[in-house]
């Protein structure tokens, strides 16, 4: 049975923080009260934070990750190394990426992954935009550091081939990421292991 509320302003904030991912309707409710507990500037600090959030976060014009300004840090950045791009699915996978403090290239954040049981394909991700990056700026290396998934092995395989007519290195992550595992819940030792030991991606197809 739904839980009965005193005040419709308590229902609509439990109902609106219940819509966010992990969150129940008991964890939301205990939240609220927390908040509604705090002093009022402290609310309204934590309520202007999202709103800022919201409005002022962009993607990067560049590689697609969140950014403040039309091109991220790491794109305008002269101190990286501007001919190798990092592939990978999502923002927190960058964040996982620069952690481990063994990267110092360019980023293309894809937005998923390749997946025909959810109705994605490759014209929802940013691969169009990857493929033209290498295409208009000297790219050297691609390193496919997408999840050990059926997905992501897809979604690599299908880069390989649209990055086939380009003299460009394609190489994935050494398999210190186990497979099925994805990219955010691999600790940062063996992630940046496996950054550092990358292989050929064309080798996977002789082993």
């Amino acid at each position: 049975m739904d839980q009965e509320f005193a005040s419709t302003l308590l229902e609509n904030t439990v109902a609106q923080l219940a819509s966010l991912p992990g969150i129940g309707r008991k964890t939301a409710l205990r939240l609220a009260l927390h908040i509604l507990r705090q002093d009022e500037p402290a609310a309204i600090a934590l309520g202007q934070s999202i709103i800022d959030l919201r409005t002022g976060v962009r993607y990067c014009s560049e590689c697609h990750n969140i950014s403040e300004n039309p091109v991220c840090p790491v794109c305008s950045n002269p101190g990286r190394d501007q001919s190798t791009i990092c592939v990978v699915e999502n923002v927190k996978d960058v964040m996982s990426i620069e952690n481990t403090r063994q990267y110092n290239g360019l980023y293309h954040v894809l937005g998923g992954v390749i997946s025909p049981m959810d109705g994605i394909g490759p014209d929802q991700l940013q691969i169009a935009s990857l493929v033209e990056r290498v295409r208009n700026r000297n790219i050297s290396e691609v390193i496919l550091a997408l999840s050990a998934t059926m997905e992501g092995e897809t979604t690599d395989f299908y880069i390989y081939r649209q990055l086939g007519t380009y003299p460009v290195k394609i190489t994935q992550l050494a398999r210190g990421v186990s497979v099925g595992n994805e990219i955010e819940y691999t600790d940062e030792v063996t992630l940046g292991r496996s950054l550092l030991n990358r292989t050929l991606f064309a080798d996977s197809f002789h082993k």
